[in-house]
């Protein structure tokens, strides 16, 4: 579950289009629907391509590229990127669990500028509405994993009756967190949150310390305290991963990275999948970074097909008998 974004990559001549609309470069803005609009149109003749985005959507993709039964919740607009981000999940084999607003599809248009830089502006539309009346239990009915992004934290009482009830269905929950900030802002709802329903707790250095008030191991400890399995993903330093008194350090993937937006996404897609096939905690690391390393040679959050062939040649080294 989490926020149904569609991914609108636009590819910038020059950086003059970035001072035009006020947006820093690299950074990453909420932005309203009529600045969504004026931005579309203000880059209209540029070169686009557009993919079904957000956290837990890229995270169902890796998912399901190799091979799990997946779905997803969210809510779209009755529109053109509504319309297209229900027909992505369906050509890539997850089940669309979509509601459907008055508000128009979320987006969040990604400016690349020549050095590979990326500017993100995005606007929640749609996806920023879908409310605890939306869940009910028909949702989790044949899963046995509920995973999602915390930036529904933006909904309290969505994401705790979405927790409850697929516990109630006597799910595994997994929780990514969102940016520190979110974070930050949230904690004492979020610890709680945890560590009443949350069976997987992943995070990156600046979450698991805005979380924790700690630092890489003590911030992962305090982590593995509140969840049973507890990962915190450190970019070109690996990745940690805690369980009880299991403790194992994960290397990185050998990749030539141009782009690391979705690594985390992918990496969270690479560990699930080897946590739902019941390997070892190393192993489910060692997939993430397969995962979260081979995104980077890639332009956004999607790989293609033969980038895929690569990455499950690899997995299968490792996993899954």
């Amino acid at each position: 579950m989490g926020n149904a974004l569609v991914d609108v990559l636009t590819i910038l001549k020059s950086d003059r289009t970035l001072k035009e609309f006020g947006l820093p470069k690299g950074s990453m803005q909420l932005v309203s629907k009529e600045f969504s609009n004026r931005l579309l149109a203000g880059t209209l003749g540029l070169q686009k391509k557009q993919s079904s985005g957000g956290s837990a959507a890229n995270t169902i993709h890796g998912l399901a590229h190799l091979g799990m039964e997946t779905g997803f919740v969210g809510k779209i607009g009755k529109d053109n990127l509504g319309r297209f981000f229900e027909k992505d999940l369906k050509e890539n084999n997850i089940t669309p669990v979509m509601f459907h607003d008055l508000e128009e599809t979320g987006r969040s248009v990604a400016l690349v500028s020549k050095d590979s830089e990326r500017t993100m502006a995005t606007y929640l539309g749609a996806a920023g509405d879908l409310h605890q009346e939306d869940v009910d239990s028909d949702i989790f009915k044949g899963y046995k994993y509920f995973h999602l992004e915390g930036y529904l934290v933006q909904s309290r009482d969505l994401i705790t009756k979405a927790v409850r009830v697929a516990k109630s269905h006597d799910l595994i929950i997994s929780l990514d967190m969102a940016t520190f900030n979110i974070v930050s802002e949230n904690r004492d709802f979020l610890e709680k949150l945890i560590r009443d329903y949350v069976d997987i707790l992943m995070a990156n250095e600046s979450e698991a310390e805005a979380l924790t008030n700690k630092k890489n191991y003590k911030a992962l400890d305090a982590m593995a305290d509140m969840a049973e399995v507890a990962v915190m993903k450190m970019g070109k330093n690996g990745s940690m991963i805690k369980r009880g008194s299991e403790k194992y350090q994960i290397g990185i993937e050998k990749v030539k990275p141009i782009d690391t937006t979705g690594a985390g996404d992918l990496y969270a897609a690479g560990f699930l999948y080897g946590y739902c096939n019941e390997q070892a905690l190393e192993v489910c690391g060692k997939i993430g970074t397969i995962l979260g390393g081979h995104v980077t040679e890639v332009i956004g959050a999607k790989m293609d097909e033969e980038k895929w062939a690569v990455v499950k040649e690899e997995v299968s080294n490792i996993c899954c008998d």
